[in-house]
């Protein structure tokens, strides 16, 4: 794939080079992935199939005006030179009709990026085995996904970028006789069946705790772990509009405090945008090259998230993040917590797998609200004691990730993205668990 799919695009790149006609500018991206999905019920496979497929994203530029269309590539040479004809056609007889756009800027900067991250992956046969005997009898319901993902980026001022890696992802829920589940995922670029068996085991033992009556808490603050699942929860609504120069500017940030002094998180809070290392480009959508930045050194405000559109209308360097201003590699500093050790430290208070419908309840002063979800314990005296009912907590991130953040755990768990709308996507996080002195639950 890695071979045909790029002589593919650079064959396309250097005809549209030479189609266009003096004053007129262009951006191409080609996404393409082989995916491999199996859908597991009960531990066996209810579904499985392959994706195959390729697109371009053509831009054209004239006079400030901009127009944009997508189309899917056959694979025949030929057929896919006159698809990219009939769209460079359409978008120069669209041109003319629409406004200048006073925010467009296009990088006339001829940069180059290739990288090929493409781990050998075992055949798929070989991890429904796996799943299907490691899990034996347990009601396992799940979704694997792995294969190569590319990505490209050419423009007329000569820039060029080709990224292609491989990965997997095993999504599943393990539930108990009596309805209640838990949540776990597997994922990475190298698959080891030690790794996976060690996974599996961990769910293995919390989901006996479920099968233990289930405790109704009376709301109030309580000491809390946040496991990395329900962690991610709370960054990913973080990460719409916290980090972004748009809401900054326009003073709609959940962080707008954070970043004009009236606030703090806590000093052992380091959250970086790293791109190196992770399965994202070392390039954005909008031609820009990316890079790593620190979004939160000890506490304090770092680099901004900046669009090309936030770079033309507020007067920032543009640093190759997504239009839409938000991390797609997020990472979090370890801290030194052990996790044998996590159960002992939280003493009494609760262990939350999961947190789900998230969302701010108040967001000049960053307070989010949202629901505990499948795995989540009481603990008293360092022991897991009971399942807990789904309870409604409200909190703001200035106390969870502030006044109120005891430890982070040495060890992280990566996430990847399990979106595949349209195609699967390549987010991650790479996180800690997180001990808290309080966190408020309401109902």
């Amino acid at each position: 794939m890695s071979h045909d799919a790029l002589n593919q695009f650079e064959t396309l790149c250097q005809w549209l080079r030479h189609a266009l006609v003096a004053g007129e500018d262009f951006s191409l991206g080609y996404s393409a992935e082989r995916s491999d999905f199996v859908r597991f019920n009960r531990a066996r496979v209810r579904q499985a199939g392959r994706v195959q497929q390729a697109s371009l994203d053509l831009q054209l530029i004239r006079d400030g005006r901009h127009a944009e269309q997508q189309l899917s590539l056959s694979g025949e040479p030929q057929v896919d030179r006159l698809r990219l004809e009939e769209a460079l056609q359409q978008l120069r007889a669209i041109l003319p009709l629409l406004p200048p756009d006073p925010y467009l800027q296009f990088n006339r900067e001829p940069w180059q990026s290739h990288s090929l991250q493409l781990e050998p992956l075992p055949d798929s046969a070989t991890v429904v085995e796996q799943v299907a005997r490691e899990a034996g009898d347990l009601d396992l319901v799940g979704f694997y996904a792995a294969g190569p993902v590319s990505r490209g980026f050419a423009s007329s001022s000569g820039a060029f970028g080709w990224h292609q890696a491989s990965s997997f992802n095993l999504d599943w829920s393990l539930f108990h006789g009596n309805g209640q589940a838990l949540k776990a995922q597997y994922a990475g670029q190298q698959w080891q069946a030690e790794g996976f068996a060690t996974r599996l085991r961990q769910a293995r033992e919390q989901l006996t705790y479920l099968g233990l009556p289930t405790r109704s808490l009376a709301p109030g603050e309580y000491r809390a772990y946040l496991a990395p699942a329900a962690l991610q929860e709370v960054l990913e609504l973080l990460g719409w509009g916290g980090f972004s120069a748009q809401a900054l500017a326009e003073k709609d940030s959940p962080l707008q405090r954070l970043h004009s002094g009236e606030a703090a998180l806590s000093p052992l809070v380091h959250l970086h945008e790293q791109v190196s290392g992770s399965l994202l480009p070392g390039f954005s959508s909008e031609g820009y090259p990316r890079q790593d930045l620190q979004l939160i050194r000890a506490g304090q405000p770092g680099a901004q998230l900046v669009s090309a559109r936030s770079a033309a209308e507020y007067g920032l360097p543009a640093n190759g993040a997504s239009p839409w201003e938000a991390p797609s590699a997020l990472a979090m500093t370890a801290g030194e917590l052990a996790q044998e050790d996590l159960l002992e430290r939280l003493g009494t208070g609760l262990y939350i797998g999961n947190l789900w419908y998230l969302n701010y309840s108040d967001r000049p002063a960053a307070r989010i609200t949202g629901m505990t979800r499948f795995a989540s314990f009481w603990v008293e005296d360092g022991r897991i004691q009971a399942p807990l009912a789904s309870m409604r907590f409200d909190d703001s991130l200035y106390a969870l990730l502030g006044s109120r953040l005891e430890a982070l755990t040495r060890e992280r768990e990566l996430s990847l993205s399990t979106s595949t709308y349209h195609q699967r996507h390549n987010g991650s996080t790479l996180l800690p668990g997180a001990l808290l002195g309080g966190l408020t639950l309401t109902l």
